[in-house]
């Protein structure tokens, strides 16, 4: 009977989803065209309204409404993406087809094979392990030595699964103490690995598809490249502060009802079983480090680039004599709906740029920023970045409805545009505010805490994110030269 009852509010709310998606649309095409406004920007205003509609109620499945984003764009006329051909619909198709297919696809690809040659081997498993045996037994020292372990493995492994690997460690500890749901211990460390793994995710741009979606989208809008290590330069020193900070506030709010985990026996029995480093392991081991390397190489030779290194070294996990895994293996691992919600956000904020929505965007929404110094509009960028969580809980679509106006407002005001993009690129990991995003959600889930658990804490994690990100972006961003 409940389950019956379940399945059909979840049928209302996906018809209501949907029925306010082809409203608003609607709506939005009888509206009359603003001046400035050319009409195929118009038209493709409507269908970003329709589209963020759909992904925020989820009336229907994340992927099928990637697939629809694609589908409707020549069905809309968007002809500016084709302006050097006859606008037929085939030709609209392609255009929107081949903006769907960008490197930023390939690199999350490639990084759910990576990710599960970590899990597979057993490495991730054996470094979160010694991690916690370095804690001891005291309660408020786990919680902060479970964040940095995840913090650590998602500078290299995409957000999702350092997550899910120190989850199901955690889960496993809190049984053995008999803490259910209403345990200020449990809750502690649940809020707290998802907000690690957001904030180890910014360290380097590999750290997360959002990152490298992101600087994509600047590339593509007329921005400089931003070099690996100068995007460390500023990465890093933000996990190193701002993660013990989160710690730290976590703690205030949710103090643990324990002082002590009791007896770590179980951890040190389970680092026996797994004996020495295997030989799968130290093949994993060899390949990111090469990665690693090349990456930072790619600071100064631009032909070791971030996309193709991760390819390479994916690859290199299939070749006999190292074999990993299966293609079949990858295949059932691979986050298909966020490959296809990342391919139709490439699509769609290639196409406002190209239409013209995104400048028109820029002079009327934001053009009122111009008159604030360049401090005071980064914190400004920052904080609507951290704010809009709430209505756009993806964070691949934030970057590309923020990025392209953005920029032209840098263009008009005659800054170098990356400085006003990058607060955007580096805020759309700031989830902090409700579990909305897929990240929290991996913890959510086990119900350790409730939707507004994460709110209060996590505003003060969002301001501090802001306040050092700005003072970050401002001291040492002309430094290592970017911009």
């Amino acid at each position: 009977m409940t389950s019956n009852t379940a399945t059909t509010a979840g049928s209302r709310s996906a018809r209501g989803g949907l029925l306010a998606a082809i409203g608003l649309t609607g709506l939005v095409l009888l509206l009359p065209t603003p001046d400035g406004l050319p009409p195929e920007a118009h038209r493709m205003a409507a269908l970003f309204v329709g589209v963020l509609v759909l992904w925020s109620t989820e009336a229907l499945p994340i992927a099928v409404t990637a697939l629809l984003a694609l589908t409707l764009q020549p069905l809309f006329r968007l002809t500016s993406l084709v302006a050097d051909r006859p606008p037929t619909t085939g030709a609209i198709f392609g255009a929107a087809a081949a903006n769907f297919m960008s490197s930023v696809f390939f690199f999350v690809l490639v990084m759910f094979a990576i990710a599960f040659a970590w899990v597979k081997t057993g490495l991730a498993r054996r470094f979160a392990l010694w991690m916690i045996a370095q804690a001891g037994t005291d309660a408020r020292r786990v919680v902060y030595v479970f964040m940095i372990g995840t913090a650590l493995i998602s500078m290299i492994v995409s957000d999702v699964p350092a997550a899910a690997i120190f989850m199901a460690i955690a889960v496993g500890i809190l049984d053995k103490l008999g803490l259910r749901p209403g345990s200020r211990f449990g809750r502690v460390l649940m809020i707290g690995i998802p907000i690690a793994a957001l904030i180890g995710g910014v360290g380097t741009p590999a750290g997360s598809s959002i990152n490298l979606l992101g600087l994509t989208i600047i590339e593509q809008n007329g921005g400089a490249r931003v070099p690996f290590l100068h995007w460390m330069a500023i990465g890093i020193p933000m996990v190193v502060v701002l993660l013990p900070v989160a710690a730290w506030v976590l703690l205030k709010f949710y103090p643990p009802e324990i002082t002590s985990i009791g007896d770590l026996e179980e951890i040190h029995e389970e680092r026996r079983q797994l004996g020495p480093v295997s030989r799968d392991e130290w093949k994993v081991i060899g390949i990111m480090g090469t990665m690693l390397a090349l990456w930072i190489t790619s600071t100064w030779v631009p032909a070791f680039d971030t996309f193709v290194v991760a390819m390479v070294g994916a690859i290199a996990m299939f070749l006999p004599g190292i074999g990993l895994f299966t293609w079949k293996e990858v295949q059932q691992v691979t986050g298909w709906d966020t490959l296809m919600v990342i391919g139709a956000v490439t699509s769609l904020g290639r196409a406002s740029s190209q239409t013209g929505l995104a400048t028109w965007l820029a002079e009327s929404a934001l053009g009122g920023l111009e008159g604030l110094n360049v401090v005071a509009l980064i914190a400004a960028i920052s904080a609507f970045t951290v704010v809009i969580h709430l209505m756009l809980p993806i964070a691949p679509v934030i970057n590309a409805v923020m990025i392209p106006p953005i920029m032209v407002l840098g263009t008009a005001a005659g800054v170098n545009p990356v400085l006003y993009a990058l607060p955007v690129v580096f805020t759309a990991s700031c989830a902090f505010l409700l579990p909305l995003d897929a990240v929290p959600l991996v913890t959510f889930s086990r119900g350790y805490y409730r939707m507004f658990d994460m709110l209060l804490p996590g505003l003060v994690i969002s301001a501090v994110w802001v306040v050092l990100m700005t003072a970050l972006l401002i001291v040492i961003g002309p430094l290592v030269g970017l911009f």
